[in-house]
């Protein structure tokens, strides 16, 4: 699957969520995350756990004219608990993220609002552009959507962050 995304830290999560509604996206879920990463030889590994469920998602990303562009494969884990601990022992962990997150969605587009533990707000766009599926659209459709939000929400080029939230944690 494929993705256009874009990243940026907001300081104001209600106002972001108020100028999203304006654009006709709505408020789908809020939920908590732990995501935890694993060492791997390419591309990103992580365990997303959102109690009930939980994923393992290998993703890598490239740079797409400022807006980060995702290839990623996601699985369903039944024991969350157990996949996080053999892949600990076997792979080795770089990093933890808790975050609360707030998911809106118009069409083929999601708004993450993301209030992350230690960092504080940041908002995740991401067009889905996978051919095929019903929500998915074309490159220049996706650029389009996912400028508009970017434009509504004050967000230029040069905020965009084009890493994960751990690399933003070692950081600081």
């Amino acid at each position: 699957m494929r993705n256009l995304e874009a990243k940026f830290r907001l300081s104001d999560l209600d106002a972001a969520r108020a100028a999203a509604l304006s654009l006709g996206y709505s408020v789908r879920e809020s939920f908590t995350h732990l995501d935890t990463f694993f060492k791997v030889a390419r591309g990103k590994l992580k365990l997303r756990e959102q109690p009930p469920d939980a994923w393992l998602i290998l993703y890598e990303r490239e740079p797409e004219n400022g807006l980060m562009l995702s290839r990623y494969e996601i699985a369903r884990v039944a024991d969350a608990e157990r996949t996080r601990e053999m892949l600990a022992r076997s792979l080795g962990v770089l990093a933890e993220v808790r975050k609360h997150r707030m998911l809106l969605i118009r069409r083929n587009v999601r708004l993450h609002l993301d209030r992350v533990e230690t960092l504080g707000g940041f908002g995740e766009i991401e067009a889905i552009l996978d051919e095929g599926r019903q929500e998915s659209v074309g490159a220049d459709a996706a650029r389009a959507a996912v400028d508009e939000l970017l434009d509504v929400l004050g967000v230029g080029a040069g905020d965009l962050i084009d890493v994960s939230y751990f690399e933003l944690m070692a950081r600081d």
